[in-house]
């Protein structure tokens, strides 16, 4: 599986529409943030978008000519879904050398809506469908994995989480030798990192692509508490030792950079999962989550200095997250 900033030919997206994720209201505020998603990556790549009907597709088109985004790297493909995280739902790509070039495929795991919470069969359906109008050949695992829930430096070093991976709402029974086989074999990575830990208010039961990140192969971004009377301070530092006892597929130890965490995010006393790392690297452009924070600046500044030849592009993300989630939910990438 090549890493996040390796170049790409597309983005997929999945058009926003559950009103179970964001009422009627914010999902007008969504398609905004989706229209700007867009114009930041289209420069770079190509946009695939999942969308339920054509009614959408001739809504959203007259929606982009009215915003002078060019139409014609935007590729629709009428999929149904449950819901935007197609990250989550959506194809895992993976390449390999060969002598007739370059050849990508697709790594289709099994999605049951992170343990069975919300519903799913569309969700998990769109990937087989993915796959046959990409022409693409693809594998099947046959075993429940979320985009969300892993990350590669693309040199064989995989960062993930036991209380998501190792959930026995996913596989029930599988341990972690087993599971490491599977990444071994459908990701090429030979070094797996057990993260433990999750954001209060997550209902992926920890994806590391909320606390941790490679931003290159020697290098992971990871979020960073520092209010010891803040309810996710241990679990956060937990995740900070683990990463600090980590080594490469070589046997070396990575570069680590921390994260702020933005301020609390609540509604109704329930805390959303806002967090910095859940940024997207497009070609020309990374996508970096803003909270109305102060703490907005440091982190771009910090990615900046990450990727200096990408240009920074702020997303709000207070609306997004409201629906427990964020910009790199929203994508996937394809080599």
């Amino acid at each position: 599986m090549p890493a996040e900033w390796e170049p790409h030919s597309s983005t997929w997206l999945a058009w926003p529409h559950n009103e179970d994720t964001w009422s009627s209201i914010d999902l007008h505020q969504v398609e905004i943030i989706y229209i700007e998603i867009i114009r930041n990556l289209i420069n770079g790549e190509n946009i695939n978008i999942l969308i339920n009907d054509e009614t959408t597709k001739s809504k959203i088109t007259s929606l982009f000519i009215s915003k002078q985004i060019n139409i014609k790297k935007i590729h629709f493909h009428i999929i149904l879904s449950n819901d935007a995280w197609i990250r989550d739902f959506g194809p895992n790509f993976i390449v390999r050398k060969s002598s007739v070039g370059r050849q990508i495929a697709i790594n289709r795991w099994q999605f049951n809506s992170w343990g069975q919470k919300y519903a799913w069969v569309n969700d998990n359906e769109a990937c087989d469908k993915i796959a046959r109008e990409s022409n693409l050949p693809w594998f099947d695992p046959r075993i429940i994995l979320e985009g969300g829930s892993i990350d590669v430096n693309g040199k064989g070093s995989c960062l993930t989480t036991t209380s998501c991976l190792l959930n026995n709402n996913r596989n029930n029974g599988l341990s972690k030798m087993e599971m490491e086989e599977y990444l071994s074999s459908y990701l090429g990575t030979k070094n797996i990192i057990w993260l433990d830990g999750t954001l209060k208010g997550d209902d992926t039961d920890g994806h590391v692509d909320n606390l941790a990140r490679f931003v290159n192969p020697k290098t992971i971004v990871y979020i960073s508490e520092e209010d010891k009377n803040d309810e996710n301070y241990h679990e956060i530092k937990e995740i900070e030792n683990s990463l600090k006892k980590a080594t490469d597929q070589d046997g070396r130890n990575f570069i680590l950079i921390p994260l702020p965490m933005p301020r609390a995010i609540r509604e109704n006393n329930f805390r959303f999962p806002a967090s910095y790392a859940n940024f997207y690297i497009g070609n020309k452009t990374v996508l970096v989550p803003t909270f109305s924070d102060p703490k907005d600046v440091v982190a771009q500044e910090i990615l900046q200095r990450c990727y200096p030849k990408k240009k920074i592009a702020p997303i709000d993300s207070r609306i997004l997250v409201k629906g427990q989630g964020g910009v790199h939910c929203l994508t996937q990438q394809q080599p």
